[in-house]
């Protein structure tokens, strides 16, 4: 095989990454704890897109602000844990991976 139809399977490949990764947001998936009177509906990028609160366990009025408070702060840690993990992952895999402009594997 010869180094451009590498490159160009390369290209192609990257590229179907990159539309399955923006399909992520389409997927979520919903859990609960204490009985159900804790509900996080996460999508595919591993953001919260819903939190209910029963309203047993917090006062109706500071509930939806609670929620949205909790819903910022998680998916603040978690991007900030994302762009952690990535370093470190470079870190690791420094000198193995080819530096090759315009591709992006991963890191």
């Amino acid at each position: 095989m010869d180094m451009m139809k590498m490159f160009g399977k390369m290209k192609e490949v990257q590229a179907k990454l990159q539309e399955a990764q923006e399909g992520l947001a389409d997927i979520t998936e919903t859990a609960e704890a204490g009985g159900g009177m804790v509900k996080v509906t996460i999508n595919g990028k591993k953001q919260i897109v819903n939190l209910d609160i029963d309203d047993d366990l917090v006062k109706p009025e500071d509930k939806e602000m609670l929620q949205d408070l909790v819903v910022a702060a998680v998916n603040k840690a978690m991007e900030s844990i994302e762009v952690r993990v990535k370093e470190e992952l470079k870190k690791s895999t420094e000198g193995f991976m080819p530096n090759i402009p315009g591709m992006d594997f991963g890191m």
